[in-house]
């Protein structure tokens, strides 16, 4: 059974950093390519990073662009979201989620089927 264990998330104010992670489970990391989601309170889910299983092929959303990185580490089974700059329009609850891609990635939640539980960033103003 696949697993995800999203955390890093907290309070930080705005021009801060966090730094999130995703543990990956019950599949192998090698195979996994993996996205972040956020969604804030009335608004729907959007992407904001994601990468490959194969070559790291890496994209980001606009808003996020020169802000955050994405990255695996594969001795930690781990993707990390490494987030500068942060605004507070980037409160949310931050997901991460694998998907049977693999040189690819891809912004759209429907291509991602193994879901974590979610880490809540606020950024206070």
């Amino acid at each position: 059974e696949v697993q995800l264990q999203a955390s890093g998330g907290g309070l930080v104010q705005a021009g801060g950093s966090l730094r999130l992670s995703c543990r990956v489970f019950g599949v192998l990391f090698d195979d996994a390519t993996i996205g972040w989601f956020r969604q804030a309170p009335g608004k729907e889910r959007e992407g904001v990073s994601c990468v490959s299983a194969v070559g790291a092929n890496t994209e980001y959303a606009d808003s996020v662009k020169g802000r955050f990185t994405i990255s695996r580490d594969r001795a930690r089974n781990t993707v990390f979201l490494q987030m500068n700059g942060l605004r507070p329009e980037d409160t949310a609850h931050y997901y991460c989620a694998a998907s049977d891609l693999r040189y690819s990635c891809s912004e759209y939640d429907v291509m991602y089927q193994h879901w974590g539980q979610g880490t809540l960033v606020t950024v206070s103003s």
